[in-house]
């Protein structure tokens, strides 16, 4: 038994599941209001008004939610409560299969009903990690200890998933931008990479060579190593060791919400109790192993995952266009995963200005987006901003796909309490600006021995200078329903 067990790594999986359910429901909890709630920049019962238009009677199988039942701000409220009350007790080892299954049920709903905010491989990922754990939980007790160990099977399910998301990544990158290809992508991922930590710029002022051999283990990481994953158990903690290494390099190098953070627990799935009570010796006495559980529900859901990894597969192996962080189920079962299958090598920020006197133009500055070239990066992951996140995208795809941007400037002019929220600094605190505007900088990391982190330099205009009278303002308002 002691060969084959898990107990151990269904415990740290549990755990460690509960600390990222904490992170994601206290980002609904803080943000949830400015960004879906009715006076928000995307509100819920707008947008799943359009999709019952839309979809008409087919609207609730094809975009499964909670808040189909009520989306008013109290029931945005009920759910990143509770959610961040069922994550806590998880974390601290008080869950069960119903308990999970809540906070499966929960955030599902909320990335089905987020939109863009919540159109991010890491929370699909976790919609998937959530709904595998279910399967993990007791049923009726509420800790782990004690318990049937569970079925093998239940750990290569897991193994799988790991599989296809390093895979996945691996894949869209050779695929996708040529400097992959040619190993210089990193030379210009740390400077440009949506939200830059402290020690990016280290990375960043790295010599090429450093940079190549970055982008070659990034290589052998995504696509040599996942095979080893369904080989024995030596060849296994080879590539546990190395996916493990690999997402602590990628946490230490910029802020991705808790992307990372996520796939370092599936990874450990590459370890059995073996490896892990080695290095947990009390905690693996104190879940002394048990008869496993029986086998018909894992192959039950053995059978399910096979099923809808069919599509997932498709696109890995045969497609001629590889899609990357897609869902092929409104439950988000099994998902495809994948990121930077293309790396910009400049850095343009769209910085949101506001003037009293038409003539002197003032910056909004962001929690933790580029914005004050003196001010030090911030420091989030695993915690997640989604507006400032968001606001990356903007110079890249411009302001006609992100609309909620000129919500956002109606709201600032209005000076509303619910926006000026979402930033670390307003110029006019909490007064009305006469106009504001959308400018656009390019951004740089400061040279060695410069006092500030960031240089800049202007780049012309993403939105011109409106005010609350400003007829396009009204129109797209009006057309929007806000």
């Amino acid at each position: 038994m002691r060969d084959q067990g898990t107990d151990l790594l269904r415990f740290l999986l549990l755990r460690g599941l509960g600390l990222i359910y904490t992170v994601a429901f206290l980002v609904v909890v803080r943000q949830g209001p400015l960004l879906l709630g009715r006076d928000g920049l995307t509100p819920i019962h707008l947008f799943l008004g359009r999709v019952k238009d839309h979809l008409g009677s087919d609207a609730l199988s094809r975009l499964p939610t909670l808040f189909w039942l009520d989306d008013s701000d109290a029931a945005l409220f009920l759910v990143g409560w509770t959610g961040l009350a069922l994550a806590v007790l998880t974390l601290a080892g008080v869950t069960n299969a119903a308990v999970l299954a809540t906070l499966w049920l929960l955030h599902l709903s909320v990335v089905n009903a987020g939109q863009d905010w919540y159109g991010y491989g890491w929370e699909t990922l976790l919609c998937e990690v959530g709904f595998l754990a279910i399967w993990l939980a007791p049923l009726t007790s509420f800790s782990p200890r004690g318990l049937a160990s569970p079925h093998p099977l239940h750990a290569w399910l897991w193994r799988w998933l790991a599989f296809r998301m390093m895979l996945g990544a691996g894949l869209i990158k050779m695929r996708g931008d040529e400097c992959w290809r040619d190993l210089t992508c990193l030379a210009w991922h740390y400077e440009t990479q949506p939200n830059p930590h402290p020690l990016s710029i280290l990375f960043h002022r790295a010599p090429m060579w450093f940079h190549q051999a970055g982008a070659l283990f990034n290589h052998l990481v995504e696509l040599a190593v996942p095979p080893l994953l369904f080989l024995p158990r030596p060849a296994r903690a080879v590539a546990g060791v190395l996916l493990v290494a690999f997402q602590i390099i990628l946490i230490g190098s910029g802020n991705l919400a808790f992307l990372n953070w996520l796939t370092l627990l599936v990874c450990l799935s590459a370890f059995d109790d073996v490896y892990l009570s080695r290095l947990f010796p009390r905690l693996g006495a104190w879940l002394a192993p048990r008869p496993r559980r029986r086998a018909p529900l894992a192959w039950l859901l053995v059978l399910l995952v096979t099923w809808r990894s069919v599509p997932v597969v498709q696109n890995l192996f045969f497609r001629e266009r590889q899609v990357m962080n897609r869902s092929f189920d409104p439950l988000h079962l099994v998902n495809t995963y994948g990121a930077f299958g293309s790396v910009g090598q400049e850095r343009f920020e769209a910085v949101i200005q506001g003037t009293r006197d038409g003539v002197t133009w003032l910056d909004y500055e962001f929690p933790c987006k580029p914005g004050n070239v003196a001010r030090q990066p911030c420091i989030i992951t695993p915690y997640h901003i989604h507006l400032d996140w968001q606001m990356w995208f903007v110079p890249l795809q411009g302001v006609s796909e992100h609309l909620w941007l000129v919500h956002l400037l109606e709201k600032l002019l209005r000076a509303e309490p619910l926006a000026l929220s979402a930033f670390a600094h307003t110029p006019f605190g909490t007064e009305r600006p006469a106009a504001v505007r959308v400018a656009r900088y390019q951004y740089h990391f400061a040279p060695p021995g410069s006092p500030d982190w960031w240089v800049r330099e202007e780049a012309g205009t993403f939105v011109r200078a409106i005010t609350l009278d400003d007829p396009v303002l009204r129109e797209v308002m009006e057309a929007e329903g806000w």
